[in-house]
């Protein structure tokens, strides 16, 4: 959200990067010069769904790196692992904002997999010390 122009073109933006770390960036130029910047750069149509390739059609593109353009769209360096298909693009701060929230979606699965993993790995782990120890496999010396 920008704050209004000063009489020295100067104003303030709070940003919510990616990450969902929020920061204020303040502009030293006026808000019509940056809105005529923005009209010179094409942007990507805002239904874009950047999570999928547009190659290989897979949902498993990530963001490589990202920087802000302007004060409504994102530059955004994307990769999809399955194919390598990588591209720079510009896009709209909605887009960005599902792409993350998308993002953010498979990092929960991930993380709630994981502990799964880790719990299934414990437990057998567990079984095994127990059954060593039922089948006299451990001894005293062997700590």
């Amino acid at each position: 959200m920008s704050q209004p122009t000063n009489s020295n073109g100067q104003y303030v933006r709070r940003v919510t990067l990616p990450s969902g770390r929020q920061i204020e960036v303040v502009y030293f130029e006026p808000l019509a010069a940056e809105a005529a910047g923005q009209a010179a750069t094409p942007a990507k149509e805002p239904d874009v769904d950047l999570s999928v390739c547009p190659d290989c059609d897979r949902d498993l593109v990530y963001p490589v790196d990202w920087e802000e353009a302007s004060p409504t769209h994102w530059e955004v360096e994307l990769r999809c692992p399955n194919c390598e298909w990588n591209e720079i693009g510009t896009y709209d701060q909605a887009t960005v904002d599902r792409f993350d929230e998308h993002l953010d979606l498979g990092t929960d699965a991930m993380v709630k997999d994981l502990r799964r993993l880790v719990q299934a790995n414990m437990e057998a782990e567990a079984d095994r010390f127990a059954a060593a120890l039922e089948a006299g496999a451990i001894l005293p010396e062997d700590f």
